[in-house]
């Protein structure tokens, strides 16, 4: 054995061994595994977020019951009920819905249990964002993607699906489970639907973005809220045109991924370039900083999601 191996040998850690006394190294996780991991720390962060004191109040009943507002009555129905036994319990309703989610973010991080968690959170997933956000105010008609619609929490249910562990191999990690061609209609339905949702009547008004802007800054530290305001006063009295430019731009986002490679990628590096932005001026970080956010917003999920659909060269599959 050379001098090069053994010191490799040597420098691996940690050295476990398997059931057979075999020797084991660690290995750095595969990129479909730091994006399980990515969603997992979006779940741990939803759990901390579950345990501030705001949810114990009965901030988190009444925030809950408002998302009843505008929906059909089989839609809001539920959400009135829901919000009445968190207000009737708020202790043991908040103290459930944290460790719900703490579980699903160590099952999605121990990778025994990945499938499990994954599997657990989408139905989760769905039920929350029926009694949680409404709909994200699809059938309110009030949806619009710079505050967040359609909803942070169906994207966590997308991301399950398109990173469940499998030994496929895919041009891109969201192919891998059911091939390129779902992943991508996927990606244009969610993208399309942002697009749609821009040009919405809640949306085009003149004054709606820049009202929806400057709501935001209550609660917010200084500079962040006066972020808000002078993103605000941007906008003012510009909503229409505002609302055509930004469905233009997620369309090319939604369509982007159809195209050869190249440009592919770059609207992939649009979509995390629009996410970004829509995450700092629009969802102001999912509100975390005012101690009642419940979780980051659509953000960083759409950023996670484009790196999932990112065309990689050919390595080998590693669920």
């Amino acid at each position: 054995m050379s001098e090069n191996s053994v010191s490799a040998r040597a420098a691996a850690w940690p050295a476990s061994r398997g059931a057979r006394g075999v020797a084991r190294t660690w290995a750095a996780p595969s990129f479909r595994r730091r994006l399980q991991l990515g969603l997992a720390a979006i779940w741990l962060l939803d759990a901390v977020l579950q345990l501030q004191s705001f949810m114990f109040g009965k901030g988190f009943s009444q925030m809950l019951a408002g998302m009843a507002a505008g929906n059909p009555g089989f839609i809001a129905d539920p959400i009135t009920w829901s919000a009445r036994l968190v207000a009737d319990h708020p202790t043991w309703a908040n103290a459930a819905f944290a460790s719900v989610q703490l579980f699903l973010a160590v099952g999605i991080a121990w990778r025994p249990a990945v499938k499990v968690a994954l599997a657990a959170s989408i139905p989760w997933a769905l039920g929350v964002w029926w009694v949680g956000e409404g709909l994200g105010g699809v059938l309110a008609g009030t949806a619009n993607p710079v505050m967040g619609g359609p909803g942070a929490v169906i994207i966590y249910a997308l991301l399950a699906v398109l990173l469940w562990p499998t030994d496929r191999d895919g041009p891109f990690e969201a192919a891998r489970p059911f091939g390129a061609t779902p992943a991508r209609l996927l990606w244009l339905i969610l993208w399309g639907s942002l697009a749609w949702f821009a040009i919405g009547p809640a949306s085009r008004a003149s004054q709606a973005m820049r009202n929806m802007i400057a709501g935001m800054a209550s609660g917010e530290p200084g500079w962040l809220a006066s972020l808000d305001r002078n993103a605000a006063n941007l906008v003012a009295g510009q909503g229409t045109t505002v609302a055509v430019v930004l469905a233009a731009v997620l369309s090319l986002v939604a369509a982007g991924v159809f195209l050869p490679v190249p440009g592919a990628r770059a609207a992939l590096v649009l979509a995390v370039v629009v996410a970004a932005v829509i995450w700092v001026v629009g969802e102001n970080l999912g509100g975390i900083l005012t101690g009642s956010g419940t979780d980051p917003n659509t953000g960083p999920l759409l950023i996670l999601l484009a790196a999932a659909h990112w065309p990689a060269t050919r390595r080998k599959a590693i669920p």
